[in-house]
């Protein structure tokens, strides 16, 4: 039986995930790791220079935007929710630049500001016509703190106590600083455990993958499988499988969700059949800067509020769709993500 082209099936499902969606606004997600700035300048080619075969550019606008775990947090807010962000910031210029940067439903209280401490940033440049697409020609990484010392990061999760309490999930954004490790994820299972409380804990992580056990879930991308695991996946669904398999049970995760960009997403659970959905909205994608951080912010969201993997996966597989298509580091809507699904663009 069919009604208005969909299958009642299929209308009770997006039902059920617009109803998470209403449910976000309730939740508190804590995001704790890695604050990097992401600076955009953003210029016009005026002509080519007689010095160099380079562009000159006429420079329009500086814009800073929150990155790394403060993408995450921010993707959070925009969805609606509470953010609670715990990190780590110089004095410096930029690391005011980056706290001024973040609306107010991001609760900022634990970010740390360290006068011996630099605050990165990823500085792009873009550069196009009065009338065409910016496109970014170059990228600048200012990150010379790091690696930070263990002791540092043993001392910031002291602090990170009290912010379980009021928590509904958690997201360990670990972009390779060395503030956020599995000695740190140790500690704040320990502490949840502590308390009784049974929240899930996400963790996104660019190079130790395999390090972090006893997690809830993880949502690495299809080239940080291959380099954790030292295979090539591609096209090839058995590789897939068994690199989710073998994932699975290194990290002892709930669930494993992997993005693969323009072939979607793969979920892995012990005893259950993996759950595959393609790439939603249109495949000419502006920009993927981030959208890692709102795949994973979306994922966490929909978990607090009561999803299963599944649920969250098409959730934030919506999201990562809708971001994908704007430029720079971005975030989605409470409403945009409802409009997508009650589009049926999955």
């Amino acid at each position: 039986m069919t009604h208005n082209g969909a299958t009642l099936d299929d209308s009770a499902r997006r039902g059920r995930l617009l109803q998470l969606v209403d449910a976000f606004r309730r939740r508190t997600v804590l995001v704790i790791g890695d604050l990097i700035a992401d600076e955009f300048i953003v210029g016009e080619v005026a002509r080519v220079s007689r010095e160099a075969p380079v562009l000159i550019l006429k420079y329009d606008t500086t814009q800073v935007v929150p990155g790394g775990a403060g993408n995450a947090a921010h993707n959070v807010a925009a969805l609606g929710a509470h953010a609670a962000l715990a990190g780590l910031v110089g004095t410096d210029a930029e690391g005011k630049r980056l706290l001024a940067s973040f609306p107010r439903q991001v609760d900022r209280t634990r970010v740390v500001a360290s006068a011996r401490y630099q605050t990165p940033v990823k500085t792009r440049i873009l550069a196009g016509g009065t009338h065409s697409a910016k496109q970014q020609v170059v990228r600048i990484d200012r990150e010379t703190d790091w690696p930070l010392s263990q002791a540092i990061s043993d001392t910031f999760a002291q602090r990170l106590v009290g912010a379980l309490d009021r928590c509904d999930a958690i997201v360990l954004s670990d972009y390779g600083s060395g503030l956020v490790t599995p000695r740190l994820a140790v500690a704040v299972r320990r502490a949840l455990k502590a308390a009784g409380r049974s929240v899930p804990v996400l963790l996104d992580t660019r190079y130790r993958l395999l390090d972090y056990r006893g997690l809830t879930t993880c949502t690495p991308n299809e080239s940080e499988v291959e380099q954790a695991l030292g295979v090539t996946i591609g096209d090839n669904p058995a590789a897939l499988e068994t690199a989710g398999r073998r994932l699975l049970a290194a990290t002892r995760s709930r669930a494993v969700l992997i993005t693969r960009g323009s072939r979607g997403m793969a979920l892995f659970e012990p005893r259950r059949t993996t759950v595959h959905v393609p790439i939603v909205g249109s495949d000419e994608v502006a920009d993927v800067t981030g959208a890692g951080d709102t795949v994973i912010a979306t994922f966490a969201l929909a978990l607090a509020a009561g999803a299963t993997f599944a649920e969250a996966m098409h959730l934030a597989n919506y999201a990562g769709g809708i971001v994908v298509m704007k430029r720079g580091t971005a975030t989605v809507s409470a409403r945009e993500l409802a409009d997508a699904v009650r589009g049926g663009i999955a």
